[in-house]
C-alpha cells in the first residue's frame, strides 16, 4: 500500500520530470528573426521553405519572427525573444553591441561572390540621371533612404554621399521618408517618391522575377562592395544548438539542387561560409568614417571639442586598423 507520503513524493517527481521535459522541448525551440527588408508576407514567402529544411535537417523546433523594421529583430535578441537572426552588416553591428549577438555564417551569392551593392535609382522617365544631378536638384525632390539600421540603405549613402559631400540629408531634400527595399523600390515604380536608396540585391530579384518591372528603374549611383550579411546568434545559446545549427547552414546547398532554388529565391543566395565579429571591421571602419566627415564639417562645433572628437574618433579608428 503506497503512503501518502510517498504518493506526495511520486507526484513531486513526475512534476519535477514533466517540468525537465518542459524546459527540455524549449531548449529546442529557436526563434530567427529576418529584418524587414519587405513586407512581412514577402519575407515568409522566401524564408518559410529554409526554415522548414533547417527543423527537419537539425531536429530544433524553428519559428520565424519578422518584425516590422530592423530595430524590433535587434530588441527581440536582446531580450532573448529572438536566438538567431539574419542581418545586414549595420544592423548584426547593432546587434553585437546591445543584443549579446555574435556572427557565425555568411550568406554567398549564387554567383560565389560574397559581396553587393547600394544604389541610388530613379523612375526611368526621370529628369535625373546620375548623383550630381541629386545634389544639384535636393531641393526639388522627394527622396526615401533606408531604415536607420540598414547597411546599403541607409549607412552606405549617408557616408559615401552626404557626409563626404557635407550634406544633412535630413534637410537637403524637398521632403525625406525613411522605408525599406521593397517599399523604396514600390515608391519609385509609382512615382511616390523621385530618389530613393536600395541595393543591388533587391534591384536584381525585381530584374529575375519581373523585368519588364525592373525595366522601369535606373541606377543613378552604385556604392563601393559592401560584404554579404551574416547570421548572428546570441553568445549565451546552448552549444549543442550551435553546432547544429552551424553545421546545417555551412552545409547546405553544396549540391542539392532543391536547396539551390530554395536560397535562390530567397536573395539569389548560393550558400554560406564560416565567418566572426571580424567580419563587422570595414563597417565599423565606414559609420567612423562617416562620424568624423560630419564633425570636421560641422561649423557650429568649438575648435577644442572638435579636435578632441576627431582625436576620439581616431583612436578607435586606430584600434580598429590594428585588429
Amino acid at each position: 500500500m503506497i503512503t501518502t507520503t510517498r504518493r506526495l513524493a511520486l507526484v513531486a517527481l513526475a512534476t519535477l520530470s514533466l517540468a525537465a521535459a518542459h524546459t527540455a522541448a524549449q531548449a529546442q525551440e529557436i526563434n530567427f528573426g529576418v529584418i524587414a527588408t519587405d513586407s512581412a508576407s514577402t519575407q515568409r514567402e522566401r524564408w518559410e521553405p529554409f526554415f522548414r529544411d533547417m527543423e527537419k535537417k537539425t531536429g530544433l523546433t524553428i519559428k520565424s519572427f519578422y518584425a516590422p523594421d530592423y530595430a524590433g529583430v535587434i530588441e527581440a535578441m536582446r531580450f532573448n525573444k529572438v536566438q538567431v537572426a539574419w542581418y545586414g552588416n549595420k544592423a548584426a553591428m547593432e546587434a553585437v553591441d546591445r543584443a549579446q549577438g555574435e556572427i557565425f555564417a555568411q550568406v554567398m551569392y549564387a554567383d560565389g561572390t560574397f559581396g553587393y551593392h547600394a544604389l541610388l535609382i530613379a523612375h526611368k522617365d526621370s529628369p535625373y540621371n546620375n548623383l550630381d544631378d541629386v545634389l544639384k536638384n535636393a531641393k526639388n525632390i522627394n527622396f526615401s533612404i533606408g531604415d536607420p539600421n540598414s547597411t546599403s540603405g541607409f549607412l552606405v549613402p549617408t557616408f559615401y554621399i552626404f557626409a563626404r559631400n557635407g550634406i544633412d540629408h535630413r534637410t537637403a531634400f524637398k521632403t525625406i521618408r525613411n522605408a525599406s527595399h521593397g517599399a523604396n523600390l514600390q515608391a519609385v515604380l509609382a512615382k511616390q517618391v523621385d530618389v530613393a536608396t536600395n541595393n543591388t540585391e533587391d534591384v536584381g530579384k525585381l530584374q529575375s522575377s519581373k523585368p519588364e518591372l525592373a525595366s522601369q528603374v535606373k541606377v543613378l549611383w552604385k556604392s563601393p562592395l559592401i560584404p554579404s550579411d551574416p547570421f548572428v546568434w546570441r553568445k549565451d545559446l546552448d552549444p549543442a544548438v550551435k553546432a547544429k545549427l552551424k553545421n546545417f547552414v555551412l552545409n547546405y546547398a553544396k549540391t542539392d539542387p532543391e536547396e539551390k532554388r530554395i536560397l535562390g529565391v530567397i536573395y539569389n543566395y548560393g550558400g554560406f561560409r564560416d565567418s566572426n565579429n571580424d567580419q563587422l571591421i570595414p563597417i565599423r571602419q565606414l559609420e567612423l568614417f562617416r562620424d568624423r566627415a560630419k564633425v570636421q564639417n560641422d561649423e557650429k562645433l568649438a575648435a577644442d571639442e572638435k579636435t578632441k572628437q576627431l582625436a576620439d574618433i581616431d583612436r578607435k579608428l586606430a584600434a580598429l586598423s590594428g585588429k
